[in-house]
């Protein structure tokens, strides 16, 4: 039994592609040196086996985001993390949310804090600098012309640098784009069976 996601969750669903992803086994030498970097370096993905059906734009995209989510220096990688999911959150992108919320929550060894945000959103309550990047990111998410001195101001009251926020803004940004193309490309789904 299958049914679509419709919550936030920290468990990471099932992605059930509209589109056939691309077989490994008959891939074009083209899709197999875009194949050849993964986000992440992780195992290939359907997500990333559908964008290898346009290898050219794969190839750009997957270093990419690996500059911007797994670079050294700058914002560290569970505030990316939450710069994603601030984006998926607004843009209602279930598994992209449950893809990042669950990578914070390995890396910082703490869920409440993704707990209080699918709970309350941006007024979550938790700590100073986290509720600054978020609300940043959710600010930047809803309408980026809207982001103004005092929306730095407060991140840099936040202890947040110049490449800070640079990170972050690149991370939010990155995820308002990538949470578009996981909506019309496939779907979150439970494929657990019924208890």
């Amino acid at each position: 039994m299958t049914r679509k996601i419709e919550k936030f969750t920290t468990r990471v669903p099932h992605w059930s592609p509209y589109v056939t992803p691309v077989d490994l086994e008959t891939a074009s030498d083209s899709q197999r040196a875009a194949l050849s970097e993964t986000p992440s370096n992780t195992k290939v993905s359907d997500y990333v086996l559908v964008l290898a059906h346009d290898s050219q734009a794969l190839s750009a995209r997957t270093p990419l985001f690996n500059g911007i989510m797994y670079d050294k220096g700058g914002l560290s990688r569970a505030e990316r993390e939450l710069g994603a999911v601030a984006a998926s959150f607004v843009n209602r992108c279930i598994y992209c949310a449950a893809v990042h919320a669950s990578r914070y929550n390995q890396i910082t060894g703490d869920e409440t804090v993704m707990q209080k945000i699918f709970f309350d959103g941006p007024a979550a309550d938790i700590d100073p600098r986290a509720r600054s990047i978020l609300r940043f990111g959710v600010k930047l998410s809803q309408c980026p012309p809207e982001i103004g001195a005092e929306d730095i101001a407060e991140l840099h009251e936040a202890r947040l640098d110049v490449q800070d926020i640079l990170d972050l803004t690149l991370s939010t940004a990155l995820f308002g784009w990538a949470n578009r193309l996981m909506h019309t490309l496939g779907e979150p789904i439970d494929n657990r069976s019924p208890e």
